[in-house]
């Protein structure tokens, strides 16, 4: 008799505790006043993403990215090349299958696909401004890229 009560406490037990390590929040995302004006701002200066030893360009016309860049985003050299090269292959990998998914992601927001070969070397300065674009628009636009949370 005794056995026969230990086992639905501790089926419920067991239950209660997966069921608590199951559920996963999300964790909230500051965002500053100074970016909230960023963000808001109508500033049309263009980005070009390019390196003078490779042949690579990307020309980002995204109102207020230039003043986030300049402004709040880490300085060239807070992240080595190769951090930067691989959180890029992630996010251009889900960037890419939300484009190829409209019904379930804005057009808006997803309108083209990035052609990124992690295997081809970039270059410092494409890998910096791509990756800190991928990080503006997160924060701007409350999208999650990857695993991680968007953070300057």
């Amino acid at each position: 008799m005794k056995k026969k009560l230990f086992n639905p406490v501790l089926f419920c037990l067991t239950l209660c505790v997966v069921q608590i390590s199951c559920t996963s929040q999300k964790a909230t995302l500051e965002v500053t006043n100074e970016e909230k004006e960023v963000f808001q701002s109508n500033d049309d200066e263009p980005v070009e993403i390019s390196d003078d030893e490779t042949e690579y360009e990307i020309i980002i016309i995204e109102p207020g990215f230039y003043t986030w860049l300049n402004s709040i985003a880490r300085p060239e050299g807070y992240y080595s090349q190769s951090f930067l090269e691989n959180r890029n292959a992630i996010m251009v990998i889900t960037w890419n299958q939300r484009v190829l998914q409209p019904n379930r992601f804005n057009p808006n927001l997803y309108e083209m696909q990035i052609n990124y070969d992690p295997s081809i070397d970039y270059g410092y300065e494409v890998n910096y401004k791509l990756y800190n674009y991928f990080i503006y628009f997160q924060r701007k636009y409350k999208q999650r890229l990857g695993p991680f949370i968007p953070r300057i």
